[in-house]
Parts: C-alpha cells; structure tokens; sequence
C-alpha cells in the first residue's frame, strides 16, 4: 500500500524558501529607498507608479517562476539530501534493532552514498562478530542441548499426557500425547483439532476447574510444610466435552527451595512453588466398560438371588413327611451345600465390585487435621458460618477424596444456615469405636430438632456450594468413600451433628510415603526459567508487548465487500515469549454457501469445490474464537478481517472483543519515510521470506514473523506497552481507512 499525496515537507520548504525571497528582496527595496533624499523619492515616487501600473504582471508572472524554481529547489534538496538521509536512518535502525541482514540502499548525494557504504561496513563488521559470537555460545551450550534433546525424547516417548505450568496456571510444556488426549477433548475436533484448548501460555482452567487444581495445590503446600520429601496429589473430573479424566499433580519447586538444607527453619522456604506438573489418563472407555461390568454384576446377583429362593422353595417342599428320611436327608444336605457355597460367591462377587467402584475415584492420603482445618476455612469463606474444632485427634491420618468431602461439609453448613438458622458449627474427629480402620467425622450444630425426612432428603438432593451445582449427592461422596452418613442428637447437651464414617490411611503406607528419601537416583533434563510469572492484574493496555500472548490471522474472502461477500478460509498462528509457534496453528475452509467471486479466485486459489462441503462460518468462529480467546489480534490491515468478523457476531453470537493491532499501521509509525506498507514491500525490508501468498495461513505467518521483528523497533522509539501501540497506530496515516 502507497502513501499518495504532496509531502507536507515540501510544502513548508517552498513557503519558507518565499518567504525568505520577499522578505530580502522588501529589506533591499528598503534600505534603497531609505538611501534617496526626500527630493529624490518625490521625483521617483511617481515613476515607481507608472512602472507598477505597466509591469504589474511581468512582476507576478516572475513571482510564479520564483516559486515554481523554489519547488524545484527544493525538490532537489530533498530528494538529494532529505529523504536519503531518513530513508537511511530508518533502514539503520531496522539492522540495529533486529537481525535483518540486507544491502544498505545506495542513492542521493555523494555524502549520503559515503555513509551508507561506512554503514554497510559497520553492518558486516557487527556480522561477522556476531557469527564469531554464536559460533562460541554454541560451543558452549552443547551440554545444555544435549539435555533439551533428552528432554525432548523422554516427552515424546511418553504414553502418558504431561503438561506443566505456572502457579498462574499458564502451559508452559506439554508433549505429543497431551496434544493428541486434548484433541479428543475438543468440542470441535474436527475445526479446532484440540488447538483452542492446548497450547504454550493457554489456561490450563479452560479444561479444569480453578478451585479443584487450588484445593489439589494447598494439600501439596500443607504436606511440604509437614517435610514430605515427594509430595502430590491426584483427583477425578470430567471436561465440557464429557470426558472423564484421573489427574495427578507434582509441585515444582524453585531452584533456591530446592537446593535448601532439609532442617526445620527451612520447611516453610522449602514449600515455595513456581508451578505444577499434571499427569493425565482419560479413565472415560476404562468407566464405561467397569459400568456395563457393574450392570452384569447386578443381573448376576439378581438371578442368584432368584435361584436361592427356588432353591428354598425346594427345601420346604423336601420338608414333607411323606419322603422317605434318607433321602430327604441327602437332598438337604446337598442343596443346603449348594446354597451356602452360591451365597459365598455373591459375596466375593459384591466385594470385588465395591473395590472396583472405590478405585475409579482414587482416595490419597491426609492428615486429619489438615483436613479439618481445610474445611473451616471453606465452611466461613463459602456460607460466612464460624467454625471451629472440636475433639480432632492430631494423630489421625484418612484415606479421602478431600475435594468432594470439603463441599458435602460445605453444602450441609449452608443448608443448616439458611433452613434452620444455625449461627455457628464445628467440627470433631476421632477413630470409631467398634470399627477398625475408621475414622468418624461429625459436623455439630445446636438448634432445633431436625426430621429423619429433612436429613434423607439433603442427602439425596444435589449439592450446591457457594452459588454453583455439583452432580454430587451426599450419598454419592459417602458411597465414593464405601463409609457411612447419618444423624445423631445429643440431648444432654443440646447438640446435634451429622457423622461421616471415613477410611483411615494404612500405617504401613503412610511409613513407606514419610521415610522415602529424594536422593539423586531422579534424572534432572533441563534446567529452564519457564516459571516467571507476568503481572495479571495489570489491565492490558498497561502491558509491555513483550508480556502478551498475539493471534495472528488472516483471512481470505469471496470478495471486497465485507457487507456483500463472505469468508472462505481463516488462518492464525499463535506467538508466545517473542516466539512463534509454528505448530500451534488454526487453518480452516469455510463454506461460503454462496458464489466465489471469479476476479478473486485468481489470488487466493480457493474454488467453490474446494469449500463445498467444509464447515459453515457458523461453526468454524466459535472455534477460532476458542483458539484467539486470551490473546491480543495481530493482522495485516486488521479493520478489513475485523469487519467480516463483527458482520458474523450476530448470526454466531461470536463477539472478538480482545484488542487488535495492525502492522499495517505499525509499520507506517516505524518508517514513515517509506513509499509502500503493502505486505510484500514491509516483508522485503525485514528479510522476511513470503510463503503462500494470499492463503489465510501464508499470509498470517509473514505478517508474525513481520510483527516480531516490528516490536524492538516500536521500543526504540518509546512504545513499549500495548497501549502506546494502539495510540501511536491510531495517530498514523493509514488509520483513516474504514470498511
């Protein structure tokens, strides 16, 4: 694209130019006149009039030509001089600030064409220096790719899913087999293919709940607090899509808590986290398949139960006096035989199927005091209630799903509060008498009598904690823990409580899990700063462009008319960390459901046959808005792109509300001297290479590449935030263009 129109420059060179013509030339006037004796202007004055009166247009006819020379002059000095120069200082600063490497342009004045050949040697001095530089750095960090490789390797070969990320809860690594799993998480795989859910800088909270990774992140705290060496934790959740994952969480720690002594004085230094490390196993087929086994478990035990009936029946009727005894000895003997052995093999049956229930749901080890103190702080912030302990054996230690228990607490507190008017509860745990290897957990109000009807039903009514339903019921967390739940009064002291009967930790276990020693037997891979964390509180405006996750895209159309024609492709690349991430990528062919335009088909490539049948843009931007969500929109001439998107907002109900930026316009802030800002013109002068011109996916991945490089030169002139950015391209020439 070309700047057109008179150079406000030259403008202003051949008004100053004039100016200072008419200015000597009525000072000389002047000074002549004020040499002449007052006689001597009386005889010229009326010569001088005459003169005006008959050279009047000789006169401007000569001031014209002043002017037109002036231009000329000007023009000359300019092109000669002016626009050389800034020209080159604009091309210096592109070398300076990046690491383009191309031929300094040669034109102007003798003067100009000298500093630009000093340039170019300075240029290839830096160069060559620079070479000399990296070959050392490689040199010396062959150690350190070595173990990138390794790490590499060891990701790739994984079958099971890793990702790791930041306390913010920020990707920061993931391998091909988390891809592949989160790709079958998509609710769009076939648009999307899993790439708005997983990827460098995404949330890991678009697949998770926020409060179910915070409560798997304060066990991990509160069990490095305590001196675990190798502390985790593990849960069960289900996606949007209706998967059913089994996560389990790794603390990473900083490399200062890593390397501190194991004393006392440093356990609380030692708990301190930079992020999480997640192991995923999708367990939805494995449940399904323990489902339809349940279902069979179920007939069979209904059958046998049958047949013992029958069986009994058969026994009363052997009951009758008119058999003989011997034989109705002998047949009593072997049925009441063949009944004793069938009800064994329905009780082992039924067994096996309660440990199968309890192993889809893992339960982990927890100090009861933890958990006791977990569920006050929860009780008060969720249903403002206070709570306290009561009776908490300190030496307890449980077996428990800890996330689905603290909202069953929860949501029986809330109830009490809001149904019964209860001002204040609290909490006991001790082991249960008569019931080796369990604990009971009471929840103690006082207040008014409460019916067996009112306690079944709460329990068998879904939970709602804090203004949000679960599919949990109380039952269902009793039966995940094969425990008990009922209610009890104690009328001597005008109490009441409802007792959870929960499994305690096998000592055995809990001895092996405190004396595992972390020795240097664990291979360490890398040694990477991925965990710094950016400001989120920060409004984006305020952020520096280097901070900010972009989205940059393109898009091809039926034609130029964003109210007449309509998109058939989209294509987006995702930068994170000044990085583009090549594999991270949104490429789609939208079926336009209409003609394409044959004038275009020329220069995107895209024919009706190539689209017939591909998904409609109803269904393909809910996807690339999944993909861009969190990120700040990159293009080249955004405000066409972006008028096709806001024409579609209300037919998707898709609204691309994030901020935009244009390079378009960028580029005219960084090199306002330059005659074109067209893609290929801005690709030329950054080195960049043009691949797939006019694709969606070409074009989105030359203008990233050309964003990239665009940044250190927008801080070289003081536009460092994303703010400054928007401001100083709405300030530009171009930004005048409206679709």
């Amino acid at each position: 694209m070309k700047r057109t129109g008179l150079d406000r420059r030259l403008l202003l060179g051949v008004a100053a130019l004039a100016l200072g013509v008419a200015l000597w030339l009525a000072f000389t006037l002047f000074m002549a006149w004020y040499a002449l004796s007052p006689v001597q202007r009386l005889q010229l004055s009326p010569l001088l009039g005459r003169a005006l009166d008959s050279a009047g247009p000789v006169l401007a006819l000569m001031v014209v030509v002043l002017l037109l020379v002036s231009a000329w002059a000007v023009r000359v000095l300019m092109r000669g001089f002016v626009e050389p120069g800034a020209r080159l200082v604009e091309e210096g600063r592109l070398l300076l600030n990046t690491e383009v490497e191309r031929a300094v342009t040669m034109e102007g004045s003798a003067e100009n064409r000298a500093l630009a050949q000093v340039i170019e040697q300075l240029m290839a001095q830096r160069t060559r220096l620079r070479k000399e530089m990296d070959a050392r750095v490689a040199e010396a960090s062959q150690g350190i790719e070595l173990e990138r490789s390794r790490l590499a390797a060891l990701m790739s070969e994984l079958t099971q899913s890793v990702v790791v990320c930041n306390l913010d809860g920020r990707v920061l690594l993931y391998n091909q087999r988390a891809r592949v799993q989160f790709r079958a998480l998509s609710q769009a795989p076939a648009v999307a293919d899993g790439a708005e859910l997983i990827g460098l800088g995404r949330s890991i909270y678009t697949v998770f709940d926020r409060k179910l990774v915070a409560h798997a992140l304060e066990n991990i705290q509160q069990r490095m607090l305590r001196g675990s060496g190798e502390p985790s934790a593990q849960f069960v959740t289900t996606t949007a899509a209706g998967q059913l994952l089994r996560v389990q969480m790794a603390p990473v720690r900083s490399v200062q808590a890593t390397n501190l002594p194991q004393t006392n004085d440093s356990v609380a230094d030692r708990a301190e986290l930079t992020g999480f490390v997640l192991m995923l196993d999708n367990i939805t087929r494995e449940f399904e398949a323990e489902s339809a086994r349940d279902q069979v478990m179920h007939t069979l035990t209904e059958g046998s139960r049958s047949a013992l009936a029958n069986m009994q029946a058969a026994l009363d009727v052997l009951d009758y006096p008119d058999l003989e005894a011997p034989a109705r000895e002998r047949f009593q003997r072997v049925i009441r035989e063949e009944t004793r052995s069938l009800a064994q093999r329905i009780a082992s049956l039924e067994a096996d199927a309660a440990r199968a229930l309890k192993t889809r749901w893992p339960l982990e080890d927890m100090l009861g005091t933890d958990l006791v103190a977990a569920a006050m702080r929860r009780i008060e912030t969720v249903t403002g209630l206070p709570a306290s302990s009561l009776d908490v054996d300190a030496a307890l230690w449980l077996k428990v799903e800890s996330f689905s228990l603290l909202q069953a607490l929860v949501y029986l507190s809330g109830r009490l509060a809001e149904e019964f008017d209860v001002r204040f509860v609290q909490l006991r745990l001790s082991a249960a008498p008569g019931s080796p290897g369990r604990a009971q957990l009471d929840l103690i109000w006082s207040g008014q009598v409460m019916s067996t009807e009112t306690v079944m039903s709460w329990e068998m009514d879904t939970m709602r904690v804090g203004g949000e339903s679960t599919r949990l019921t109380v039952r269902d967390v009793v039966e995940r823990h094969a425990g008990a739940f009922w209610f009890e009064r104690e009328r001597a002291r005008h109490l009441a409580f409802f007792r959870f009967l929960l499994p305690m930790a096998d000592p055995r276990e809990r001895v092996a899990a405190n004396t595992f020693v972390r020795g240097e037997s664990r291979p360490e891979y890398y040694d990477f700063d991925l965990f710094k964390t950016t400001e989120q509180t920060r409004s984006l405006d305020e952020r520096h462009l280097s901070d900010l996750v972009y989205t940059v895209f393109d898009t091809e159309t039926t034609g130029l008319d964003p109210s007449q024609d309509e998109i058939i492709q989209i294509g987006a690349a995702r930068i994170v960390n000044g990085k583009l991430l090549h594999q991270e990528c949104f490429e789609q062919l939208v079926d336009p459901e209409r003609a394409i335009s044959a004038a275009s088909i020329p220069i995107h490539g895209i024919t009706r046959d190539m689209v017939e049948g591909q998904p409609t843009i109803e269904a393909v931007l809910p996807a690339f808005h999944a993909f861009a969500q969190d990120t700040v929109l990159v293009g080249h001439n955004a405000a066409f792109d972006m008028r096709f998107l806001q024409l579609k907002e209300k037919a998707t109900g898709v609204v691309f509300g994030q901020p935009v930026l244009d390079t378009l316009l960028l580029s005219a802030v960084i090199h306002p001297n330059q005659a074109s800002h067209r893609l290929e013109a801005i690709a030329e002068r950054f080195n960049v290479p043009v691949i797939g011109r006019h694709t969606a996916m070409g074009d989105a991945m030359v203008t990233a590449e050309i964003f990239i490089k665009l940044v250190p030169l927008l801080a070289e002139r003081g536009i460092v935030t994303l703010g400054q950015a928007r401001e100083a391209a709405q300030k530009s020439y171009y930004a005048r263009l409206k679709y």
